[in-house]
């Protein structure tokens, strides 16, 4: 017999849980789109997203992933044959670094390994080596989805500053958006990438892209940008259509309008910040208790470089891969695969898993997971320690006396 029937719940770290408020505002009929309800509807749409990414500056948005908005940075920012600094902790670093060099782009990579954050005496190394300035931007990830490593922007901004350099500082923060404290002016980002299917809690299939007016600037010596990823267009038109260069995404918008609201005006930011810490507090308490017997580890070791938006963890022996199928098909629940840790080829593949607790979460999903994991480590004989479930209640019950209290 199967426990599955029922609301599946889909904890992979996107596309992330979406609110029935935001289902039922997308099941709309299809609206005038040159003039009335949804140019005011945009219009607020972008005041807000400077609210969420904490910036006064421009943001522009694409019909498209976040693997698009790599692109669209990418165009906007550099001419063919610049230089850029990709520096990478693990598979989405990588892969922006792969999308830089396949658009003609010389790469410079300073990988981190797959559990550790960004050095920033490394970046600062390498800034101040390049003494005729020939590198045009330095590309990170705020967190990075697979190895669920969480970098320090502030402390690259100062590895830049530092050297002296003035090379654009663009940030990935299509994981953390939302999820992660973010503050894009008082961090000194020059570009930031955003997507709707994760702490915005929108179906997938919208890119955003922050700007600072130093980017603007130097995307007027930029030859790389083409009609559709041209952020001026998106950002200084009059005529509402080349927001979108053609049509909008109307149904997403009425969606991301609905999300906004219940982000800045219901729940505020920095709450919805602190969440996202006390739940991932609650999935690492279960994994340590969990990992004092058998092959079961978190993928980061230093709590302070851990994403809050996702957790990335190790049951060897092929334990992840079984303990996955035995949740989806008997617990309803769905977690992700360890992206990027192994190739699909090796056996090691199958050691790895991830748990997200990103955006419409709460606290009984959270502890609701954890529980059904360890069900599945006691139907599959997989070795693990005792009292993980009861550690994640615990910290459950401190965070939400700690904010009934205000500390």
């Amino acid at each position: 017999m199967s426990l599955a029937n029922g609301r599946n719940y889909l904890a992979i770290p996107g596309p992330s849980v979406i609110p029935d408020r935001v289902l039922a505002a997308m099941q709309r009929p299809a609206p005038n789109i040159y003039h009335g309800e949804i140019i005011e509807t945009t219009r607020s749409i972008l005041d807000d997203l400077r609210r969420v990414a904490r910036t006064s500056g421009n943001v522009a948005i694409y019909i498209s992933n976040g693997h698009g908005t790599w692109e669209a940075a990418i165009t906007n920012m550099c001419s063919r044959g610049d230089k850029v600094l990709v520096a990478m902790t693990q598979h989405f670093g990588r892969g922006w670094a792969e999308w830089a060099s396949a658009m003609g782009l010389e790469v410079e990579t300073i990988d981190f390994g797959r559990s550790s954050a960004i050095d920033p005496a490394r970046i600062e190394e390498a800034l101040t080596a390049d003494r005729s300035h020939s590198i045009r931007a330095v590309l990170m990830t705020h967190v990075d989805t697979a190895s669920t490593v969480r970098n320090d922007i502030k402390s690259v901004r100062a590895a830049l500053d530092a050297a002296g350099h003035p090379a654009l500082l663009a940030v990935d923060a299509i994981a953390s958006l939302a999820c992660e404290e973010l503050h894009f002016d008082d961090w000194g980002i020059d570009v930031m990438v955003g997507a709707s299917q994760k702490g915005l809690m929108v179906p997938p299939g919208l890119g955003f892209i922050w700007f600072s007016e130093k980017a603007a600037a130097a995307s007027n010596e930029a030859d790389m940008s083409t009609p559709y990823w041209d952020w001026t267009s998106r950002t200084t038109s009059t005529e509402y259509y080349r927001y979108f260069a053609g049509t909008a995404p109307t149904h997403h918008l009425f969606g991301l309008r609905e999300s906004l609201t219940m982000i800045l005006e219901e729940e505020g930011l920095e709450t919805i910040w602190r969440r996202h810490r006390a739940l991932a507090r609650a999935v690492w308490a279960a994994f340590e208790a969990w990992g004092k017997d058998g092959e079961i580890a978190l993928n980061v070791s230093d709590a302070d470089v851990r994403a809050h938006a996702v957790t990335g963890a190790r049951v060897g022996g092929g334990g992840a891969s079984r303990l996955r199928q035995w949740l989806e098909e008997n617990a309803g629940v769905t977690l992700g695969i360890g992206l990027g840790m192994a190739p699909p080829t090796e056996p090691a593949y199958h050691d790895y898993l991830r748990v997200a607790h990103m955006g419409h979460v709460n606290a009984h999903m959270t502890l609701g997971a954890l529980a059904a994991m360890e069900a599945g480590m006691q139907a599959l004989d997989i070795p693990h320690g005792s009292g993980a479930v009861e550690a994640a209640a615990g910290v459950v019950a401190r965070e939400v006396e700690a904010f009934r209290v205000g500390r």
